[in-house]
């Protein structure tokens, strides 16, 4: 069998959403990259990225990447991985190569999996068959009522754990006039919202890197009371020192990782005591390769792992496969992004996931759809979310 690499193709996609939960309905938008990677023989693999500038991650792909992988033999993982790097990041930047490195990676990984008829999950180890989820629901764009709507419809439907966003990208408005304090007290009353809405279950708050280290603290001390599972990427640039700070002088658990592209940027995490929850994104963080290796350091270092930046599709083969594998986000914006783009996507059930016996990563891009969106307008650089 002649597994060579004979093309690679990139289509960008900036997609429309409309997210109902419930009574809740609203509309956005999400942008990202599907690749196609075509081997000799004619097997196909689909890889993936997305919380970045599809036009750009495209442009590479086509004008870098395929010169430099076409002939190489599609199993020899780590093999195209080293190439990459030295091609895209040899001075070990962070960035746009991490995306461009995990979508070729993901391509690798589901060609494997349909040459040996296997899924992905499996061939990464196949510690179960089914992962937990958490929820992520509370979204910016949500009003309090909207909040406490959408919260009740999904605790009614079976779900024990939800995430919320907080922060509001702050510092960025911050430079367009706004007040962080005004912004940070009215999380607190969105969270009290939330809380009152959900009970006991677990509840996760996320600021998306958009708060600074006083503003994180205000912000978990005024929280206590709702009992916080866990504050994901409360700093900006996933600061280790003043995130290990905020662990210490809150007592409130912290998660990050998820926009991580780089295997020191997670080891630096783990050894200086910054996160609680260790948080590959195999979208992001290099595919399924590197999401193993940064697994293998959280197991070393005792410290959770668990899915942030959604698309659980994906990253639900990760937490499948490896035996310390975690919680999958269940994001439901990218979810819906995800069944544009996709046939044959497993359904939550309550609170888990079962993974697919389908071979590779399990699910089948839409021809159609991708070529839809492809001739369509790109985002300019409003897709990220």
């Amino acid at each position: 069998m002649n597994l060579a690499i004979k093309s690679v193709k990139a289509i960008p996609a900036y997609i429309p959403v409309n997210l109902a939960v419930g009574p809740v309905d609203v509309e956005t938008a999400l942008s990202c990259v599907v690749i196609e990677i075509t081997t000799e023989d004619g097997v196909v693999g689909h890889g993936f990225t997305a919380i970045t500038d599809e036009e750009v991650i495209a442009g590479i792909i086509s004008e870098l990447v395929e010169p430099n992988i076409v002939s190489l033999n599609s199993l020899n993982r780590e093999h195209i991985a080293e190439r990459l790097y030295w091609l895209l990041s040899p001075r070990g930047q962070t960035g746009y190569a991490s995306h461009v490195v995990s979508a070729v990676d993901l391509a690798l990984w589901d060609i494997l999996g349909k040459v040996v008829d296997q899924p992905c999950w499996r061939l990464l180890g196949g510690a179960r068959n089914e992962v937990p989820l958490y929820v992520t629901f509370g979204f910016g764009s949500f009003d309090r009522d909207q909040l406490s709507d959408a919260a009740k419809h999904l605790k009614n439907d079976g779900v024990e754990r939800f995430k919320m966003v907080v922060g509001h990208h702050a510092l960025k408005k911050r430079n367009d006039g706004a007040s962080v304090r005004a912004i940070i007290d009215e999380d607190i009353q969105r969270v009290r919202i939330v809380r009152e809405a959900i009970g006991d279950c677990d509840l996760f708050i996320d600021a998306n890197c958009s708060l600074d280290a006083s503003s994180a603290r205000y912000l978990a001390d005024r929280l206590r009371d709702y009992n916080v599972t866990f504050f994901e990427e409360p700093l900006r640039d996933n600061d280790v020192k003043r995130m290990r700070d905020l662990r210490e002088q809150t007592g409130m658990r912290t998660a990050a990782g998820q926009n991580e592209g780089q295997l020191f940027r997670f080891r630096d995490l783990l050894e200086a005591g910054a996160v609680d929850v260790i948080q590959p994104n195999v979208a992001i963080c290099g595919g399924l390769t590197a999401g193993a290796k940064v697994a293998a350091l959280a197991q070393a270092h005792n410290v959770t792992m668990a899915n942030g930046g959604a698309f659980p599709f994906h990253n639900m083969h990760l937490h499948a496969g490896m035996a310390n594998g975690g919680l999958v986000e269940w994001h439901l914006i990218s979810v819906e992004m995800c069944r544009a783009l996709y046939g044959n996507l497993p359904d939550r059930v309550g609170s888990t996931i079962t993974l697919p016996e389908k071979p590779g990563l399990g699910f089948v891009a839409d021809a159609d759809a991708l070529r839809d969106f492809a001739s369509r307008p790109t985002s300019h650089g409003v897709g990220k979310g």
